[in-house]
């Protein structure tokens, strides 16, 4: 043979069928006349395919390897590109395994599985504070698709086999030849009768309808960790939608949201609360049960439930004092957050005519009458400006 197949290829003698497959898709990519616009473009091609089809075959391969014609047969390779059968015979040119190679697409070879993974599925779980702060393990229903019972994700009737496509004979692909001046082109897509399955099922699952799977609502038992917030997630492997054909289910994730507390809010690992306090009480000093977030945990003790603050004498409206460790514990780290109690001065609204006499003998003792309000010892800015004018 005149022809060097080895070297058009670029390949060594030696190469195996994947190294000879590779070497002549990036020829391809190059010189094919749609690509290369060069005037020897399509001999260069038409050479590379020769090449081709000759060491891709093993048989052919040997022939032409001991020095004969692997076309010897009634099939010289001398007659253009009809001489190869053309792109669309079974010894020419695949147009979309060179589109494919050129874009990076995979192209479809075979039948595609029924079986498939899965989707992951996203749910979510409200909390109250105190489910959030200490854990627990809670129920949560999840509607999902599940394996079909009935038939255990095979998707056929009383255990009958799917059968082969008589369209496209088992490929899961229908091939399509066009004329060009190129020769015939070929491409392939899936078969439209067995959607690229390779099989169709006659006798479908009446439950499932063929897919295997169907939606059912069932329930969990979720633990939730100590210490989550709103926006967290838990993780729960194999929990989420089965596949088509009864595949692997994929992930389920329970985002959390905690509820709004009647007496606490949150800020990070810290809890806030207020505690109203009466005006004399707060005059002359005392101390408080406050009660914890741990009153609300199961099997608490008194010891934990509340804690005694001292209120100093003179206590204003707003002032605020920490209790370590009465916080939410910290969800990745070991302790818990402090609890902040801010104190609101209450002033009575209704006297009776005693507790009335009181604090008006109180107000005159202190000088706080109505009458010697804001004639203080101290002056205020206007009083000392109008003392220098009148000065």
């Amino acid at each position: 043979m005149s022809k060097d197949y080895y070297e058009i290829l670029g390949v060594s003698r030696d190469a195996d069928a994947d190294a000879v497959k590779k070497a002549y898709r990036k020829k391809a990519m190059k010189v094919h006349p749609d690509v290369a616009q060069t005037d020897d473009a399509a001999e260069q091609f038409k050479e590379l395919n020769e090449a081709y089809e000759v060491l891709k075959d093993p048989q052919k391969r040997a022939v032409y390897d001991r020095g004969g014609d692997p076309m010897g047969h009634g099939g010289g390779m001398g007659g253009g590109f009809g001489g190869m059968g053309g792109f669309g015979t079974a010894g020419g040119f695949d147009f979309t395994d060179l589109i494919g190679s050129m874009f990076g697409q995979a192209t479809s070879r075979g039948p595609r599985s029924r079986v498939r993974k899965g989707q992951d599925a996203l749910v979510g779980m409200s909390l109250t504070l105190s489910e959030a702060a200490f854990g627990v393990t809670k129920p949560l229903q999840v509607d999902t698709a599940v394996l079909c019972s009935r038939c255990s994700g095979s998707g056929s009737a009383d255990g009958n086999e799917p059968v082969t496509c008589r369209t496209c004979h088992g490929a899961g692909e229908v091939t399509q030849v066009q004329r060009s001046f190129l020769g015939d082109i070929r491409t392939s897509s899936p078969c439209p009768t067995c959607r690229g399955y390779g099989s169709v099922i006659p006798d479908p699952c009446p439950e499932c309808s063929g897919e295997g799977r169907v939606r059912s609502t069932r329930t969990l038992n979720v633990k939730v960790p100590a210490g989550v917030d709103t926006g967290n997630r838990i993780h729960l492997a194999s929990q989420g939608e089965v596949g088509a054909g009864g595949g692997a289910a994929g992930d389920l994730y329970v985002e959390l949201r905690v509820l709004p507390h009647e007496d606490f809010t949150r800020q990070g690992a810290d809890l806030e609360t207020v505690v109203r306090v009466p005006m004399v009480a707060a005059a002359l000093g005392t101390s408080v049960r406050v009660p914890t977030l741990d009153a609300e945990k199961e099997g608490a003790t008194p010891e934990e439930s509340v804690v005694d603050v001292e209120i100093p004498a003179g206590t204003q409206s707003g002032t605020r004092v920490s209790v370590r460790g009465k916080g939410v514990p910290k969800l990745r780290g070991n302790g818990r957050g402090d609890m902040g109690v801010t104190f609101l001065v209450q002033t009575p609204t209704k006297l009776d005519h005693e507790q009335r006499e009181l604090l008006q003998q109180l107000a005159e003792l202190r000088g706080e009458a109505g009458a010697n309000l804001g004639h203080g010892r101290e002056k205020g800015f206007f009083g000392k400006l109008r003392d220098a004018f009148e000065g």
